[in-house]
């Protein structure tokens, strides 16, 4: 399926957590809540996630291989970097 749609809310005031974004793929499948945070290597994308009991995290969404989680981060981080300099790009 391919991302048609990336919506970006930028977090100001948080040294890790950048940004909150919504996936549309095809107009079939909305995903809300990936996170956009900063790494000690850089930016990367974090899935939607639920905190357990025990405190740790478990991902409510993931990808399927590797390539398909290349994808969605490198499109997710493209549309960040683009609302960060003030534009937008299109996805579809």
């Amino acid at each position: 399926m391919k991302i048609t749609d990336i919506k970006v809310i930028t977090v100001e005031d948080d040294d890790r957590l950048k940004a909150f974004v919504t996936v549309e793929f095809e107009k079939y499948l909305v995903i809300r809540d990936f996170k956009v945070i900063r790494g000690e290597r850089g930016n990367f994308v974090a899935m939607p996630s639920k905190r357990m009991k025990d405190g740790s995290f478990k991902d409510l969404v993931y990808a399927a291989n590797p390539d398909a989680r290349k994808y969605i981060e490198e499109s997710v981080l493209e549309e960040y970097e683009a609302v960060l300099g003030g534009g937008h790009s299109h996805v579809a």
